[in-house]
């Protein structure tokens, strides 16, 4: 073992989707034809509203410290949201803001998380949320859910789950990687067992929230009033107003465990950029409805696409920007002398073969699925179809 550095971090897994895309990165600039479905990023642009306003606070001066929790300004809109999109209150000192999606998640279970705890961890998860939970101290609790479900944790596994050291359960909607958004009668069922544990948290990480193609979003908060004093909601700028590099998110959580994320975060990263604090309060003022259309556009095009191919199979997923297609009847063939054992074979030869970039499943806690990105143009998908097909019709698939 390396003794220079810490047990804590030499445990820790490296994201597989950013190591990937920046393989793919690496590969599109020696000049190959790689189509990426493997990045979790919009590919349209950031409201102007936005861009503008950031421009304006460079123009104005305004790039000085904020406080660690954001400017007023921005937690206030940041309200208005919950409640006008939500149907959620929230008190503008219940709201800190921090830098990106993936820090209010880690500064949620610092915040709350002792050694040993336990946090609910259904699976297919988001690929940071173990090495996050690991991190605090605590340990994941991964409860499988499969396709039968849609992906999601059905009440009666969930209370399957709980012991006497549970601290937190996790409810990810719309969910990375496969889409699947809860239906309110869903959040009841999950709602109903967990009123009667007065001490577990609720961690909605709502990430994807206004991506909702044939439903609606909603916030468990909103079902269940009485919920709210354990439930932290997640959120962030990148995937709907797509600004992943302004690195903008935020937490609506309980007053005294947002105090305690504020005060944890003065200590590590401080305040997000004040300039993209000014650009996510003129995003908040309104949301490109534009975006959901041409991306379930783009989700129908891509879904229909691989159900066509012999060997895939795929649900239609109803939030996000991700398909989650099932490859397993290539699991244990062979392509060119190199087995497939699992998705992550697949994905190594997928990209290798035909140049398209995409993220095995087993980063999400999956071994048969793959994950694609459909944020991508309608043209780029066609001829990604085109090349998994021309992939997959090398490979014999097990009846």
């Amino acid at each position: 073992m390396n003794k220079r550095l810490s047990e804590r971090v030499m445990n820790i897994k490296p994201s597989a989707t950013m190591s990937l895309n920046a393989k793919t990165k690496m590969m599109i600039k020696e000049g190959k034809d790689i189509i990426n479905m493997s990045v979790g990023e919009p590919d349209l642009q950031p409201p102007l509203t936005a861009s503008y306003a950031g421009i304006q606070a460079i123009v104005n001066g305004q790039t000085g410290y904020t406080p660690a929790a954001g400017l007023a300004e921005l937690r206030e809109s940041i309200a208005k949201y919950l409640l006008n999109e939500r149907g959620i209150e929230y008190r503008p000192n219940q709201i800190i803001s921090s830098a990106g999606g993936k820090q209010p998640l880690y500064n949620v279970f610092q915040a709350i998380c002792d050694e040993g705890d336990e946090v609910v961890l259904p699976s297919p998860y988001w690929v940071s949320y173990p090495e996050q939970i690991k991190l605090s101290g605590a340990v994941p609790v991964i409860v499988r859910c499969d396709e039968t479900t849609d992906f999601k944790m059905t009440p009666e596994k969930l209370a399957a789950a709980i012991s006497l050291k549970t601290k937190a359960v996790v409810i990810t909607s719309p969910n990375n990687p496969t889409g699947s958004v809860y239906s309110e009668d869903e959040l009841k069922a999950i709602g109903n067992v967990l009123k009667d544990y007065k001490n577990i948290f609720i961690i909605s990480d709502e990430i994807y929230d206004q991506f909702v193609y044939d439903d609606k979003h909603v916030s468990l908060p909103f079902i269940f009033p009485e919920l709210q004093d354990r439930t932290i909601i997640t959120n962030g700028f990148s995937k709907v107003f797509a600004m992943t590099g302004w690195r903008l998110g935020y937490i609506a959580a309980p007053l005294d465990i947002a105090e305690a994320i504020a005060s944890f975060q003065s200590h590590a990263t401080g305040s997000p950029s004040t300039i993209s604090q000014y650009a996510g309060i003129a995003a908040l003022n309104g949301f490109d409805q534009s975006m959901v259309e041409e991306y379930k556009k783009r989700r129908d095009l891509l879904v229909g696409g691989l159900n066509q191919i012999q060997g895939i199979r795929c649900a239609e997923p109803n939030g996000a920007f991700y398909a989650f297609p099932n490859v397993s009847r290539f699991i244990g063939t062979t392509f060119e002398d190199q087995k497939i054992v699992d998705a992550e074979t697949f994905c190594q030869l997928l990209l290798a073969k035909q140049h398209v970039s995409a993220v095995p499943g087993t980063a999400f806690g999956e071994r048969n699925n793959i994950r694609l990105n459909f944020a991508i143009p309608k043209d780029l998908i066609t001829e990604a179809l085109k090349r998994i097909e021309n992939f997959t019709t090398q490979l014999a698939i097990k009846v």
